[in-house]
């Protein structure tokens, strides 16, 4: 009886095992709008994603005042507030001590960390410049000198380099006195460079201070 009962019993166990473990698949239809035959386009707006240059201009690129400092910075100092050159010029637009003591500023630590010091220092130089050159910039605006159309900002941007009595000597002597700075850049590469630029926004003042 023992031999039976251990050859049925395993007998039993499996069957009941296996009743639990196969059952009949449901088959499950799957509704005729979501089957997918093809591949589907993919939802991007590709007509609306074409790159515009505008777009990644940087707000001081242009003819206007803003586009003239920053353009003279970047060729100055790359536009770095907080250089000191090899002679030692100061800031983004490197100056001098002796002009920033025209303008009123004496402390060359404070100056050369304070951008908005800085700006003002630039905007305050640029409407002296004017008042001193005011007679030339009428006189020779718009005439040609050795190849370069002079204009307002570029007689600007030259004083700059220069300083305001040398621009006059170059304008004055039509070309012939063209002095250059420490790094071989001249006058006549300033009034090229700079030219053009619309910087009637300035007022020119005489003696102006900080």
């Amino acid at each position: 009886m023992k031999r039976w009962i251990n050859i049925f019993c395993p007998l039993i166990m499996l069957f009941i095992l296996m009743s639990f473990g196969f059952k009949t698949a449901t088959i499950v239809e799957v509704p005729e709008t979501l089957k997918v035959n093809k591949p589907t386009p993919v939802l991007f707006p590709k007509n609306k994603t074409t790159f515009k240059p505008a777009m990644a201009v940087p707000p001081f690129l242009g003819s206007s005042y803003i586009g003239f400092k920053e353009a003279l910075a970047f060729k100055e100092s790359q536009g770095n507030y907080f250089i000191t050159n090899t002679l030692g010029y100061l800031g983004k637009y490197q100056f001098g001590i002796g002009t920033l003591q025209l303008m009123g500023v004496y402390n060359a630590t404070q100056f050369l960390n304070d951008p908005m010091l800085q700006e003002k220092v630039f905007l305050t130089n640029v409407a002296r410049n004017k008042w001193i050159l005011r007679r030339d910039i009428e006189r020779y605006v718009g005439k040609n000198i050795r190849g370069i159309e002079i204009t307002e900002s570029g007689i600007l941007a030259a004083a700059h380099l220069a300083g305001a009595g040398n621009v006059k000597k170059y304008l004055r002597s039509y070309g012939n006195l063209d002095v250059k700075d420490a790094y071989g850049t001249s006058i006549s590469n300033y009034l090229k460079k700079f030219r053009g630029y619309d910087i009637s926004v300035v007022t020119p003042k005489r003696n102006p201070k900080i």
